[in-house]
C-alpha cells in the first residue's frame, strides 16, 4: 500500500511560489540568451548590406534652450527609418555633454550623387512634410556641418544594428569625437603622425568607430550647405561608460593631443567632443558578446555633378 504524503495548505503555497520563481528564471534566462543583441551575433548579419558609405556628414546643431530632449525624442521617433528608406544612413545621434544646446548626428551616403538624390527623396517626402514645422521650430542653428570621407577604405564610420525596441534597453556607452583642424596640404602627414595616438586609444579599450577627413568637392546640393574652412580630420571612438572615459581614455588623450599639437601640423587647438547616444543611436557600446564589425573594402568616392536639384530652400534637418 502506497504511503500518502499530506501537504498542508501553507506548505503547498510555498511550493507553488518556488515553482513559479523557477519557471520565471528559466524563461528569462532563455529569452536573454536568444534575444539580447550582446549575445546573439546574428544581428550583425542583418546589416551586411549597409556598407560603402563614402560621403559622410557630421552635423552639429544648436537647439533652442530647453528643447533639446524634445528635439531628440522627435528625431529618434520619426527620422532614422525614413532617411534610410530614402537612401541615407543615420550612423548615430547624440547629445553633447559640454554644450546643453548641442545635438550632433552623423549620416552617410554611398557617393555624392546619392547625397543629392536621397535628400531630395526625403525632404520632398511625406514624413518630412508632416513634421517639418515642428523640427524647424526647435532648431536655433544648423550650419555647423562637415562634409567628410573615410581616411582610407577601411576607416569609414562603423555601422551597428539598430537598437532592438523589444529586447534591448536604450543605447548605452559614451561616444568621443576628436576634431583636428589641419593645416592646408597636411592631412596625409598629420594622419601618419596621429596613428600612434589612435593606436594608444585602442590599447586603452576604446573601440575606434571611424577616421574621417574633409571631402573637398563642390557642393552638389546647394540648399544643404557645409563648412569650407577645412581641412579637418575627425576621429570617432566608443567607450563602455564614464569610468572608461575618465580613467582610461582622458589620460591617454591628454598626452596624445599634446603630442599632435607639437607636430606643428594643426592650425587650431583640437576639439574633443563627448557625446551621449540618444535612446535609438546605432553608434553605441555593445558588450563583448557581440562581435565588433570587421572592416570591408569600400569604393572610391565618385564626385557628383553641380546640378542644383529642386529642393525646399531653408527647410532641412
Amino acid at each position: 500500500m502506497a504511503t500518502r504524503i499530506e501537504i498542508r495548505p501553507r506548505e503547498d503555497k510555498l511550493l507553488r511560489w518556488f515553482a513559479a520563481v523557477l519557471v520565471l528564471l528559466t524563461v528569462s534566462t532563455a529569452a536573454i540568451a536568444q534575444n539580447n543583441p550582446a549575445i546573439n551575433g546574428n544581428s550583425l548579419k542583418t546589416i551586411a548590406h549597409l556598407k560603402d558609405f563614402q560621403v559622410i556628414e557630421l552635423r552639429r546643431y544648436t537647439i533652442k534652450e530647453g528643447e533639446r530632449e524634445h528635439f531628440a525624442g522627435y528625431f529618434d521617433t520619426y527620422f532614422p527609418e525614413a532617411l534610410e528608406q530614402a537612401g541615407t544612413l543615420v550612423f548615430g545621434e547624440f547629445l553633447e555633454r559640454k554644450n546643453p544646446l548641442g545635438f550632433t548626428w552623423i549620416r552617410g551616403y554611398h557617393n555624392l550623387d546619392d547625397r543629392a538624390i536621397s535628400n531630395a527623396a526625403f525632404y520632398f517626402g511625406p514624413v518630412w512634410k508632416e513634421h517639418k514645422s515642428t523640427m524647424i521650430s526647435l532648431i536655433k542653428d544648423s550650419d555647423n556641418v562637415l562634409l567628410l570621407r573615410p581616411l582610407t577604405q577601411e576607416r569609414g564610420v562603423t555601422v551597428l544594428p539598430m537598437v532592438d525596441p523589444v529586447n534591448e534597453s536604450n543605447a548605452q556607452g559614451v561616444i568621443v569625437a576628436q576634431i583636428f583642424a589641419v593645416k592646408l596640404d597636411s592631412i596625409d602627414s598629420f594622419a601618419r603622425r596621429a596613428e600612434a595616438t589612435f593606436a594608444a586609444y585602442r590599447t586603452a579599450g576604446v573601440r575606434e568607430a571611424g577616421v574621417l577627413v574633409t571631402l573637398d568637392v563642390p557642393n552638389n546640393l546647394l540648399q544643404l550647405s557645409f563648412r569650407t574652412d577645412g581641412p579637418f580630420l575627425v576621429w570617432l571612438g566608443i567607450l563602455k561608460d564614464n569610468d572608461a572615459l575618465t580613467t582610461r581614455f582622458i589620460p591617454v588623450a591628454e598626452q596624445g593631443v599634446q603630442a599632435l599639437v607639437a607636430t606643428g601640423l594643426l592650425r587650431d587647438d583640437p576639439e574633443t567632443v563627448i557625446l551621449d547616444p540618444t535612446r535609438r543611436s546605432r553608434l553605441r557600446w555593445l558588450s563583448t558578446g557581440e562581435a565588433w564589425p570587421s572592416t570591408t573594402k569600400r569604393e572610391k568616392v565618385k564626385p557628383g555633378s553641380d546640378t542644383e536639384s529642386n529642393f525646399p530652400t531653408g527647410a532641412h534637418l
